[in-house]
C-alpha cells in the first residue's frame, strides 16, 4: 500500500506544524499540504486531492463544516474532523455534511494515526464520549422517532432490527444489547452483520452515525 496522502486544515500554526511533524516521520503517511482556512483546504484539494483531510471546525473565511460539505460533494477526499470543541450541534452538522469521523484534539500521536488509517479504509470513527453525547442529544430533541434522524429510512427494517440499531447508536456492546433485548450475543452479531450489509456499511460506528444524522 502506498502512503496515505493527508491535508491538514487548521487556523493554528502550532497545530498544523505539530501534526505535520507527527505524520512526516512515519513512512505510512505523506502530508501533501496544509491550510489555515476551509477555503484554502478546498482550493488545495482541487489541485491535488488527498486521501484524508484533518479538518478543524472553527476557521476564518470558511469553517470546517462548510468545507467538508464542498469536499464531499466534489469527491475530493475523506474528512476527519479535529477540534477542541465538544459541541453536539457542531458534531451533527459536520457528520451530516459527510465527515467520516470526529475527534477531540486531546489524542496521542498513535491514536491520531490509527484514526486516519480507519477513515482511509472506509470506517467511521468517533470518540466514545462524543457518540454517547450525540445519542443523548438526539434522544432529547426528537419525539416519536426514538432518536432517529429524519434522514434515516426505517421502512426496510423490522421492529427487532430497529431495536438493534437504536441500541448500537446508544453505544451498547453486543453483550449489553443481548441483555437489553433478552437474546443471545450471537443473534445480536448476526443482526448487526445483516444490517451493515443492507446499508453497505463496514462498521457499527458508521451505522450509529447514519441513524443519528441520516448521513452515510
Amino acid at each position: 500500500m502506498g502512503k496515505i496522502k493527508v491535508i491538514i486544515a487548521d487556523d493554528s500554526d502550532f497545530v498544523r506544524d505539530g501534526m505535520k511533524i507527527i505524520l512526516d516521520v512515519d513512512d505510512e503517511f505523506e502530508v501533501i499540504g496544509t491550510a489555515g482556512t476551509g477555503k484554502e483546504a478546498v482550493e488545495l484539494a482541487r489541485k491535488i486531492a488527498p486521501d484524508v483531510f484533518l479538518m478543524d471546525i472553527q476557521m476564518p473565511e470558511m469553517d470546517g463544516i462548510e468545507a467538508t460539505k464542498i469536499i464531499v460533494e466534489e469527491g475530493l477526499g475523506k474528512v476527519l474532523i479535529l477540534t477542541t470543541f465538544d459541541d453536539d450541534d457542531l458534531v451533527r452538522k459536520a457528520l451530516k455534511n459527510g465527515a467520516k469521523g470526529y475527534l477531540i484534539k486531546n489524542h496521542t500521536p498513535e491514536h491520531l494515526k490509527q484514526m486516519i488509517k480507519s477513515v482511509y479504509n472506509g470506517l467511521g470513527v468517533m470518540e466514545e464520549n462524543v457518540l454517547e453525547s450525540l445519542a443523548s442529544s438526539s434522544e432529547s430533541t426528537t419525539d416519536n422517532s426514538g432518536g432517529a434522524s429524519d434522514g434515516f429510512d426505517a421502512s426496510d427494517y423490522s421492529t427487532r432490527e430497529l431495536e438493534i440499531i437504536k441500541a448500537v447508536a446508544d453505544g451498547l456492546s453486543n453483550k449489553e444489547i443481548a441483555e437489553r433485548l433478552f437474546i443471545s450475543e450471537g443473534t445480536v452479531k448476526n443482526y448487526i452483520s445483516g444490517i451493515l450489509n443492507k446499508e453497505g456499511l463496514t462498521h457499527r460506528t458508521a451505522l450509529a452515525v447514519y441513524y443519528l444524522t441520516g448521513r452515510k
